[in-house]
């Protein structure tokens, strides 16, 4: 994900969809990395899945009313 945003980067010189990509790559490895760690059975995945969902709905309802 870090080489398709440089890469992108370097084709439109824009940041905010950098940021976006990078974001989502975070995201993804991260969520990956607590799933893989505690070793968690479908029901806790998927309750992890729609807890960090509604986080970052809830993250970017607040961000984007200031």
């Amino acid at each position: 994900g870090l080489v398709v945003a440089i890469i992108l980067y370097a084709m439109k010189r824009k940041w905010n969809p950098i940021m976006y990509l990078i974001s989502v790559c975070l995201y993804i490895f991260t969520v990956g990395f607590v799933i893989d760690v505690f070793d968690l059975s479908k029901n806790w995945i998927l309750l992890i899945l729609a807890f960090s969902a509604l986080v970052m709905i809830g993250l970017g309802l607040y961000l984007s009313k200031n």
